[in-house]
């Protein structure tokens, strides 16, 4: 895990070496334990490395072949690389390592493009194929590992986090206003926008190549794509099972400590069930409530006491952080620092979990995906289901998914000149965009929750993987998610909505706002993930598989109106706030009043608002919070008495 950054001068000119260090050690925080340079002529590659397999020198990045006209920076883990490794020894390949990135070195040599469909784990990474004067970007089907990259006036940049790029001196931030116009909408980038103007970010699946000797203009190829094509029912519980706990086993590779987080929820304790097997004395990490202020549904998200119980049985190595009101706003502006492409919702309580986990493991297995994969959000499916046509699906999934403002309530959102240049932008072709891949039909109610899964995987999910990746390597650690690996993955798009969902024609309507949703609509029925909690019987106590889960969610909507007003206040209703070169400062401060009232749930948009804030002060303003800028003076005291 590391990583990674680099420079293609597409009209020939050398690399500056001290432009792409200085590159690099934007990334210290992800690679502590090393840095390493690649200078060719108009082509650079940096990495900075976190070791987790093979710690030695020989794994050192970049990693070149043998004949040295193959020169990788690398970030992700691959799980099958000791077969991978093996059937290329036998073709003839010499390993100088045990690392796994080498044989993404080699796989090239042999394969070349074609080697990221036989890789099987979570990867972003960028090839110098000097022989053949190509440079080869690729990210892992899913999305688990960022990459993001900028191609303008003759400069090719790229890295795994943006503020890599931002180190370049021809590169400066800006806002893209159509991403910000999608991002008021969804709290979401569903396009491969980000809010910093002309920076991309590379889509799962996707491969991007540039051709040195030809125009110099980025090829964009989709090499995977999510097919959900049912054929199987409750009958593939046995095979979930067997599948997820290989694919548990196989993510415990590691020459460092792991750990699990553990909510006491189905993924988390399935996860933590199978670990214990391998890892006896396994750390797990949860984070807790202080609902001494909370108030209706919300006085149960403190899943604290579910998650010691399942450590007491397990007998694993367990902590604990309880966050309380107040936690929010002094992490807020090192959280915007670390996460710069603002997606998804509230995110400050990971980001403490994870600084927890990062004081005792290098690695920590994640539940993410168990939801997306088999079926945890019904309510959100309801509008797929009662669609009869495609264009009903689309109008009403669309309506739906206005997370944070409806059309109309975003052209009051933004100032006139914000409209402006927004123009003709219509997030509404973006999100049908999201369904080119799209290749089933929307006929029956099975398809149209197939498509909504779809949806959900391309979208939701992601935007939570690109999140989760910022979160944890803030804090130098890597996150596996065992719920997506390839084999469980395949199986799960195969198993029909019907066993995973009980009730496709009833689900409840549940506004997407109200903290406790699950709990709300599961108090009416419990029909999500119906043949994972099936499949994990025989692993858990029932308490757990037949658990309704609140997701892990701080009582926002009652510290928003009450013990965290004053900071809210405080930054937004200043007339001098950031904010207000792009947003309506009347249409901001009728979201907080309509709130604090109590006439409306604006958690989410509250929560967007104060991060965009934020956003704005540190990468328009360059107000680099204090404590990021104490890490990097420390990281360079380390380094200076190695």
């Amino acid at each position: 895990m590391c990583g990674i950054t680099g420079i293609c001068n597409l009209r020939g000119e050398p690399v500056d070496e001290r432009v792409l260090g200085d590159m690099t050690r934007a990334l210290a925080h992800r690679g502590p334990d090393g840095e390493g340079l690649h200078v060719d002529g108009n082509v650079g590659l940096g990495n900075r490395r976190l070791a987790v397999i093979d710690l030695s020198e020989a794994a050192a990045q970049p990693i070149a072949s043998e004949d040295g006209q193959v020169v990788l920076t690398y970030n992700g883990e691959i799980y099958n690389f000791a077969e991978l490794r093996a059937e290329l020894q036998e073709a003839g390949h010499r390993f100088r390592s045990e690392t796994d990135s080498e044989v993404v070195v080699h796989g090239y040599e042999e394969w070349g493009p074609a080697c990221v469909e036989r890789l099987s784990g979570m990867f972003a990474f960028a090839l110098h194929d000097r022989s053949r004067r190509r440079l080869f970007l690729a990210r892992d089907r899913f999305g688990v590992k960022p990459l993001y990259w900028l191609c303008s006036d003759g400069l090719f940049v790229f890295g795994s986090e943006v503020k890599s790029l931002l180190r370049h001196p021809r590169v400066s931030a800006a806002v893209c206003h159509e991403a910000l116009d999608e991002y008021f909408t969804f709290q979401n980038v569903f396009s491969d926008r980000t809010l910093f103007e002309g920076v991309r970010l590379l889509q799962p699946g996707c491969m991007l190549t540039i051709e040195l000797d030809g125009t110099g203009e980025p090829r964009l190829d989709r090499y995977w794509d999510f097919d959900l094509a049912p054929e199987l029912g409750g009958e593939a519980e046995d095979e979930v099972r067997e599948r997820f706990e290989a694919a548990v086993t196989r993510q415990l590779v590691s020459d460092v400590p792991v750990g699990a987080y553990l909510s006491g929820g189905l993924d988390s304790s399935s996860i933590a069930s199978v670990a214990t097997r391998s890892l006896p004395r396994l750390a797990t990490f949860t984070g807790g409530f202080d609902l001494s202020s909370a108030s209706g549904l919300e006085l149960g998200f403190d899943e604290r006491r579910e998650a010691e119980a399942l450590s007491n049985e397990l007998k694993t190595e367990h902590y604990e952080v309880v966050l309380h009101a107040g936690d929010m706003e002094w992490v807020l502006p090192e959280l915007v620092w670390h996460l710069e492409d603002l997606r998804v919702g509230q995110s400050y309580p990971n980001y403490y979990v994870a600084r927890l986990a990062g004081k005792f493991v290098k690695v920590v297995l994640s539940g993410a995906g168990g939801d997306e994969l088999f079926g945890g959000y019904p309510w959100r499916y309801y509008r797929g289901a009662d669609g009869e046509s495609r264009e009903e699906f689309f109008r009403g999934s669309y309506a739906y998914w206005q997370r944070l403002t409806t059309d109309e309530e975003s052209g009051a959102l933004f100032n006139d000149e914000t409209r402006r240049l927004i123009g003709d932008h219509s997030t509404y072709d973006v999100f049908r965009g999201v369904f080119d891949g799209w290749h089933n039909g929307f006929e029956t109610s099975e398809e149209r929750v197939n498509a909504s899964l779809y949806f959900e995987l391309k979208t939701f999910l992601h935007g939570l993987l690109v999140v989760e990746d910022k979160l944890s390597m803030a804090h130098s650690l890597e996150t596996r998610v065992p719920f997506l690996d390839e084999q469980l993955v395949d199986l799960a798009l195969r198993i029909s909505p019907g066993a995973k969902l009980a009730n496709l024609a009833g689900t409840s309507h549940v506004d997407e706002n109200i903290v406790g949703k699950r709990l709300l609509y599961e108090s009416s029925t419990a029909d999500g993930k119906l043949v994972l909690r099936n499949a994990m019987a025989p692993l858990l106590p029932s308490s757990i598989t037949g658990r309704h889960k609140t997701g892990f969610s701080a009582p926002d909507a009652s510290w928003f109106r009450g013990e965290s007003i004053d900071y809210i206040n405080r930054l937004l209703r200043d007339p001098h706030a950031e904010i207000y070169h792009f947003l309506s400062r009347s249409s901001v401060e009728r979201t907080l009043d309509e709130h604090c009232s109590g006439r409306v749930n604006h958690r989410l948009l509250i929560w967007s608002l104060l991060s965009f804030e934020w956003w704005c002060r540190i990468f328009l303003g360059g107000a680099v919070p204090d404590s990021v800028q104490d890490s990097a003076q420390r990281r360079r005291g380390v380094a200076s008495t190695r």
